[in-house]
């Protein structure tokens, strides 16, 4: 975790909050530093509740677990911060902007795959054009396309 101590790489976080005793809102946030200095204050890349969440929640769990993180133990109400590093957040911040319209189980399960292969360029690039474009919503639409097109 000492590389999230490192002023020179953006910082991100990951804030979870308990909406109800079966509801949970996950936001990606840009954290203000030395190598963010056009940002004054916390910018929100992306969220995800309800049950879009619940659907890629196993999936979502497994990739915390790995960056050591627990959602478990947040009481209704509650709001936990935790530390991302970059590409984790690149990656989830795309992952909750493409999700969080799509309603097809089969769809999501693709696009959730296509993301997580994604290197972290890749990722970038796609989330730079969705939170930076006049209408994001026609990116996030032809990523949608792309990756859950039978025939990439």
């Amino acid at each position: 975790m000492d590389r999230l101590l490192n002023t020179t790489q953006p910082r991100y976080q990951l804030r979870a909050k308990q909406l109800s005793s079966v509801d949970r809102l996950l936001e990606i946030w840009q954290m203000p530093c030395s190598a963010t200095p056009h940002l004054k204050q916390p910018k929100r890349v992306a969220g995800l509740k309800g049950r879009n969440l619940s659907l890629i929640e196993p999936r979502l769990i497994r990739q915390l677990k790995v960056l050591e993180i627990d959602l478990a133990g947040i009481k209704s109400t509650q709001e936990k911060q935790f530390e991302l590093d970059e590409v984790s957040a690149l990656r989830l911040g795309l992952m909750f902007r493409v999700l969080a319209p799509m309603r097809n189980r089969d769809n999501m399960r693709l696009c959730g795959s296509g993301i997580e292969e994604m290197g972290k360029e890749e990722a970038s690039y796609w989330l730079g054009m969705a939170m930076h474009r006049k209408n994001p919503r026609r990116v996030l639409m032809a990523l949608r396309c792309l990756l859950t097109d039978p025939h990439r």
